[in-house]
């Protein structure tokens, strides 16, 4: 199955930022795109909005694909 992507542009409040920045430090094995695709999934899946389990799979996916 191929998934297309989107770029997006937001802002955040810079305390969240530096709390990001902090996290990928310890945590080379992760980028910026990751976490924030693994969030909003989280945040989707746990709001409700995912009918389809798409955002499920998307989150699955995030987490799982650094593990091989």
């Amino acid at each position: 199955m191929s998934s297309s992507t989107v770029s997006i542009l937001t802002e955040l409040p810079e305390s969240l930022h530096e709390t990001l920045a902090d996290y990928l430090e310890h945590h080379p094995d992760r980028d910026q795109d990751q976490v924030l695709i693994a969030a909003l999934s989280f945040f989707l899946m746990h709001s409700g909005c995912d009918r389809n389990s798409q955002a499920a799979r998307t989150y699955l996916n995030t987490l799982f694909n650094n593990c091989a």
